[in-house]
């Protein structure tokens, strides 16, 4: 199965991937070469390091080009669901006890950050909202037990 991401997630993890090939992966080719001319490659912690960081790199670029390829990219501006939630939608709940609010946006697990408001379609929040509706009260369990939320708004924000 496909994983899905937003077009906007997408979009972050291209130019991730543009950054490594264009600046970071020449600058440490670039590290490599300068630290071979100073020798006995065995006791060069400068080379060792560079080529650690080239390895990390390497690896990186192969995993976004793996999951960019894998990936189903879904444009959230032409869903219409109204306001029942699903995969894209901008989620606004109220706490039911303190009424303090909180905002997140569904999105793929590829894309997940949770200091950008963006939560991962297989968390548990996330799987107690899809197919809720705007008004509706949902239990998700937390850390410090269940906690119940009305969910405020929902919107397709791209």
């Amino acid at each position: 199965m496909r994983a899905p991401i937003t077009l906007k997630g997408a979009q972050r993890l291209r130019e991730e991937l543009d950054h490594l090939k264009t600046e970071k992966r020449p600058k440490v080719i670039a590290a490599i070469a300068e630290a071979r001319e100073h020798g006995d490659l065995k006791e060069n912690a400068e080379y060792h390091a560079a080529r650690e960081e080239q390895g990390f790199i390497e690896g990186r670029i192969k995993q976004l080009e793996g999951e960019l390829s894998h990936a189903e990219i879904i444009d959230i501006s032409k869903l219409n669901a109204g306001s029942r939630v699903v995969f894209g939608a901008t989620v606004t709940l109220a706490d039911v006890e303190s009424d303090e609010e909180k905002r997140y946006q569904i999105v793929g697990d590829l894309e997940a950050d949770i200091k950008l408001g963006l939560i991962a379609i297989s968390s548990p929040v996330a799987r107690a909202l899809i197919g809720k509706n705007e008004g509706d009260t949902v239990a998700i369990a937390a850390p410090a037990g269940q906690r119940e939320y009305e969910i405020v708004s929902v919107e397709y924000l791209d």
